[in-house]
């Protein structure tokens, strides 16, 4: 039943107020973020989901598909899983809408996945760390796998922690070799999703749980219901416009791709 793309935006955000129709390049943020999604050659439908008719219209004007959705969602999931209930994709793949380095790899990486293992109910991407502040960095979340690579937990804080040998440390001294050396081993987790229809559907109704309340991320929710998550390791990064400041990091990181 094909492959649904669903990109949540909405237009309130503390931080940044409105940031999906920020400039970027000359074209509004979610428009970078839609024309990726609909360059996957897996990708049979792209709609955005937001609760502004501001952005509906945006994306109407340069051809995209955008629906409202309920002022009631609590969560971009449930955005996404609201237009998935009116549709019949069988995966459905999340991609923020304040994404703009996204990649349509990375959303045809996702949907073959779930394609050729349909007992696999969510899949998500990685990739290693390149930084070693982000390592400490709240914002930047961080994943540890098992052997056959689903995820163990997500956090905010460092993961795996990384234990000096007691010659070696140099607590308070702004040294950060201890963090250096073992970086190929952390991963950085990357916010766009992958569902089988059936487990999309089903996860808004699950109730919230007190690592996913304490860390504020949504995924631990699946992990503390017993869900298995799939995460998939990619060579590209991507960073999340939350701020004005990140809004111009992207716009540098855009510059040197091309």
């Amino acid at each position: 039943m094909g492959v649904l793309v669903v990109i949540p935006a909405r237009y309130g955000s503390t931080r940044f107020p409105g940031k999906p129709l920020a400039a970027l390049q000359g074209k509004p943020v979610i428009r970078h973020v839609y024309e990726q999604a609909a360059r996957a050659a897996r990708a049979e439908e792209v709609v955005v989901a937001t609760d502004d008719q501001r952005i509906l219209e945006a994306v109407e004007s340069f051809g995209g598909r955008a629906v409202m959705t309920s002022p009631a969602a609590r969560s971009g999931t449930e955005r996404v899983a609201e237009v998935a209930r009116a549709r019949r994709a069988s995966i459905i793949i999340n991609v923020q809408g304040d994404e703009p380095l996204v990649r349509s790899e990375m959303v045809d990486q996702l949907a073959a996945c779930l394609e050729e293992h349909r007992a696999i109910p969510m899949a998500s991407l990685m990739t290693r760390l390149r930084r070693c502040e982000d390592v400490v960095n709240p914002n930047v979340v961080k994943v540890v796998v098992d052997r056959d690579g689903f995820a163990l937990y997500f956090s905010r804080a460092p993961i795996p922690h990384v234990r000096q040998p007691a010659g070696d440390r140099r607590q308070g001294t702004g040294d950060m070799s201890h963090v250096s050396r073992p970086l190929s081993q952390c991963f950085k987790h990357l916010g766009v999703y992958g569902y089988q229809r059936h487990f999309l559907l089903r996860f808004p109704h699950l109730p919230p749980t007190p690592l996913e309340q304490l860390e504020q991320l949504e995924q631990l929710r699946a992990l503390e219901h017993g869900y298995r998550i799939k995460l998939l390791e990619t060579a590209h990064d991507t960073v999340g416009v939350d701020t004005p400041e990140d809004l111009q990091r992207v716009e540098q990181a855009l510059a040197e791709h091309r």
